[in-house]
């Protein structure tokens, strides 16, 4: 089992360019999620398949929560809020498998995920409003309260990659930890567990994000 740590691991190197763990655990990812997809294409041509219904009861469900909180149709911001879904869910799994590491266990990763739910808020609400609606919202009510509005913007971005990246963390050091002290026997029950809050922090990571796109959007909407 790869070392646990706080950066990533080099695996090999091709010529000058060294590729860390996370970039190959995190292709290996993207390659499960691709066949995943296949399989799902694949299935809609034939008949109902496992994988067609696993795929189509996550997205309900989160189209279900999309719904209620954007109170409009929530297909714009499915593809968004079901990729990070599926990527966060498989890489925290990925880290259970012998060998492997989760891919979110660095920095990095939850940063880079973070990031790209800072982008997407004001993506999506100056297409929802405009750019000129979009900015107003942070000169109300007063323009006094830019500044704050600006923290909050990065501080509640760097609180989503801490929560992921500590979680993921601290699970994969506890069962090494205990992989190494009590064998492969002992911490088989607490595997298990990690299997149930890897799939509940890609849960919790997209329903976040829908919280502050519908913030983005729907205040702009009143």
């Amino acid at each position: 089992m790869e070392e646990r740590g706080l950066f990533p691991q080099v695996l090999f190197r091709l010529g000058p360019v060294e590729v860390a763990g996370t970039v190959a655990y995190s292709l290996v990812v993207s390659a499960v999620l691709i066949g995943f997809a296949l399989l799902v294409r694949y299935g809609l041509r034939r008949r109902m398949s496992g994988w067609q219904v696993a795929a189509e009861f996550l997205i309900d469900h989160l189209e279900g929560v999309m719904r209620d909180m954007f109170a409009s149709d929530p297909r714009p911001y499915t593809p968004l809020v079901v990729t990070l879904a599926l990527f966060i869910g498989t890489a925290n799994l990925i880290g259970l498998a012998p060998g492997m590491r989760a891919p979110t266990a660095d920095f990095s990763t939850a940063a880079a995920l973070a990031a790209v739910v800072f982008l997407a808020v004001p993506f999506y609400g100056i297409r929802a409003r405009g750019l000129r609606g979009y900015f107003r919202h942070y000169l109300e009510p007063t323009p006094l309260l830019l500044p704050l509005e600006v923290i909050t913007e990065f501080s509640r971005t760097l609180a989503l990659a801490i929560r992921l990246f500590g979680n993921v963390m601290s699970e994969e050091l506890v069962i090494a930890v205990l992989l190494s002290i009590a064998g492969l026997l002992v911490p088989v029950p607490l595997m298990m567990l990690a299997v149930l809050t890897g799939l509940v922090q890609a849960y919790i990571f997209a329903v976040l994000t829908v919280v502050y796109l519908s913030a983005a959007v729907r205040a702009h909407q009143h």
